[in-house]
């Protein structure tokens, strides 16, 4: 059955008009996105398919190109527009940090370097720039790597922090292997950083590992 045949609060559209975007599952959310599926199967059927094909919401927009235009109903013009929203929520969420006074709300912080660096699928070493009252400046992807690492260069961090006029940064990084567990190696450089920024007068505010967790340096003590 079309879903233009369903009762109006079972819609996909109507029900999320009616109760919000929360109420909806997420095959549901894919449908709204998707419009229509291949002959004789609806967009949530469709939704309910990919979600199986890929494993999760996350799964489908992690896709790249071919895996995804090689799942069934899916093309082009679809990836286009999935990626398209995955770039909106990562910049509206980036307008969110921008807008407040200062970094009064760490969990915000966290769900921005989040949504920036956790579908990399290798390593990214990046600083968000802050002034003097904590405000963002930019976010800076400094340095990139293998599936397993990043060079980091204490020397070009601080040139660019200088660069933006930060008084502060925050320093975060992602693990592609999912684990957030930092290692020796991260524990070294967050040493060598913050002393090289103490130098010109930049504070280290913590250093944020991405994986399926997120860790906190500064809440380990280890800053």
């Amino acid at each position: 059955m079309a879903i233009s045949e369903w009762p109006s609060a079972e819609r996909p559209r109507e029900k999320l008009i009616q109760r919000g975007a929360a109420a909806l599952s997420d095959a549901e959310l894919l449908a709204i996105f998707l419009r229509t599926g291949p002959p004789g199967c609806s967009a949530v059927d469709l939704g309910r398919q990919l979600l199986q094909d890929f494993g999760s919401l996350r799964g489908i927009l992690e896709a790249d190109i071919r895996r995804f235009c090689a799942g069934r109903g899916l093309g082009t013009a679809r990836f286009a527009l999935f990626q398209a929203a995955l770039e909106m929520a990562r910049r509206h969420l980036a307008e969110d940090l921008v807008r407040e006074d200062c970094l009064t709300s760490p969990q915000q912080t966290m769900q921005y370097l989040r949504s920036r660096l956790r579908d990399y699928d290798h390593e990214v070493f990046a600083c968000l720039m802050l002034d003097n009252r904590n405000r963002v400046i930019t976010f800076r992807e400094m340095f990139r790597g293998t599936i397993d690492g990043a060079s980091v260069y204490p020397r070009e961090v601080v040139k660019q922090a200088l660069a933006d006029n930060a008084a502060a940064v925050i320093l975060a990084h992602n693990h592609p292997s999912g684990v957030s567990e930092p290692s020796q190696a991260d524990i070294r450089i967050t040493e060598r950083l913050r002393k090289a920024l103490e130098l010109v007068d930049i504070r280290v505010l913590d250093h944020v590992i991405i994986g399926d967790e997120i860790t906190c340096l500064s809440e380990r003590g280890l800053l």
